[in-house]
């Protein structure tokens, strides 16, 4: 039978539009530029690693704080300087005359949670080659997290109105995801290996209160889309469950107690912010720190291996020397085992910008070494009390200069690690059994049982 060049044309073809992506700010708009690739990917785009080989760049920009703003304008001038073609999206795409008035070569600029309208400028600058049968995206999509976890965004936006930030602005009120698409995807994290769902939100123990805890159809049955609900039906998913943003709502107990059951890990990462009854005023957050104290001794009741972490803001607008001593004593005394500490700074279009008696910049840099060596003393105590315990490892690296893993107490790159010593050969995204021998600060050592 004669040949003839058919087949063979059919499958040259142009070569796949590139684009070059940067993402910049939190895991919630890490979530945001994930879903962006995935339809991307979807519809036959590449990407590239740097802004020379791409077609155009994306810019996921962060405008939380000034700096990140800043950070945020300084990319895009050096994708704009090497590629000429960029378009901007995220937090800074709420604000288009700051990017303009800059950079007014930018091809585009969408705000945050703006999916569509990012790749339809993508789409203007390089239509897509789709081919359906070549183009294959998995069901989790695209992720830029490794392999073995994955951040899950629950819902958009925030109902608080704290005086520092900015977020109600630039993202909205709260809108909160049906609890079925919610667990839908993590289903499909999970069954594509991944082993750990950091769950995120601005305010992710408010889930479902915008929807009244609206119910859908998960596995032949109805889930609220209620926090406690959530959390219970993700613990059936057999991968480790961590809760990122958690405000210290009453109904934040009952989650505590599936902790207890081993449904969920038992780690609450909690924004307090400060302690200082003055302070959280101005701030605009709940102020009666004295029942905080005795949640957080009730939830250590209720599960004793429970890890805590925070965040706390040093020098905010009439901070005295008093507050902050009382945030000290209120530190010492709520013995968290994981702290981050920010230097206030102002935030364009925040209240507190317009707040009376704003600490100078030496005395916030005194306070956050302070605040810092107490917070160092603490976490090395805690720390110690698990030598000699043998701990569950996730692994997250295995290279020539050693092997790193997190225990149930430590969220991948705000917490500490632990640092494994073996003969065996590693793989990451195993578990393993742990003996800790050491410690310090911030981190375990330990070696394979």
């Amino acid at each position: 039978m004669k040949k003839t060049g058919t087949i063979s044309k059919k499958l040259i073809s142009p070569p796949a539009p590139r684009v070059g992506f940067v993402s910049l700010g939190c895991a919630k708009a890490l979530v945001d530029s994930e879903r962006i690739l995935t339809q991307l990917r979807a519809e036959g785009y590449e990407f590239s690693g740097g802004y020379g080989e791409a077609d155009v760049v994306v810019v996921n920009t962060c405008g939380f704080l000034d700096s990140a703003r800043e950070e945020s304008l300084s990319v895009i001038g050096e994708a704009l300087a090497e590629n000429g073609k960029v378009i901007v999206t995220g937090c800074m795409g709420a604000t288009p005359e700051l990017i303009r008035s800059k950079y007014p070569d930018v091809l585009a600029i969408t705000g945050p949670q703006a999916y569509e309208s990012v790749v339809n400028a993508v789409h203007k600058v390089v239509p897509p080659l789709h081919d359906p049968y070549l183009d294959l995206v998995p069901p989790q999509g695209v992720k830029l997290t490794p392999r073995h976890y994955a951040y899950l965004k629950i819902s958009e936006g925030c109902n608080n109105r704290c005086s520092f930030c900015i977020i109600p602005k630039l993202r909205g009120d709260l809108v909160s995801r049906p609890a079925s698409d919610v667990l839908g995807e993590a289903e499909r994290l999970v069954a594509s290996g991944v082993k750990e769902l950091l769950v995120v939100s601005q305010d992710t123990s408010a889930y479902g209160i915008d929807t009244k805890y609206a119910k859908s159809d998960w596995r032949g049955r109805e889930v609220r889309a209620k926090f406690y609900d959530l959390c219970e039906a993700m613990g059936e998913l057999g991968a480790w469950v961590r809760l990122h943003y958690v405000y210290p709502y009453p109904h934040v107990d009952e989650v505590v107690e599936l902790m207890a059951d081993g449904k969920i890990l038992p780690y609450l990462d909690i924004p307090f912010q400060h302690a200082s009854p003055k302070v959280l005023k101005n701030m605009r957050r709940p102020a009666n720190q004295e029942k905080v104290l005795e949640r957080i001794a009730s939830w250590r009741k209720i599960c004793p291996d429970i890890t805590l972490r925070s965040t706390f803001i040093v020098g905010f607008p009439d901070e005295s020397e008093e507050d902050f001593q009382f945030m000290l004593d209120w530190l010492k005394e709520a013995q968290l085992d994981r702290v981050g500490c920010f230097r206030y700074e102002n935030v364009s279009e925040a209240d507190s910008n317009s707040l009376p008696n704003h600490v100078p910049q030496d005395v916030v840099e005194d306070r956050w070494n302070r605040f810092m060596q107490v917070q160092q003393e603490i976490s090395a105590k805690r720390l110690k009390k698990k030598v000699g315990q043998t701990l569950k490892v996730l692994i997250d690296e295995v290279s020539p200069e050693g092997i790193i893993g997190r225990s149930a107490a430590d969220a991948p790159e705000i917490d500490g690690v632990v640092h494994i010593s073996s003969k065996k050969r590693l793989l990451v995204g195993s578990f393993l059994d742990v003996q800790i021998e050491q410690s310090d600060e911030y981190d375990l050592f330990g070696s394979v049982v």
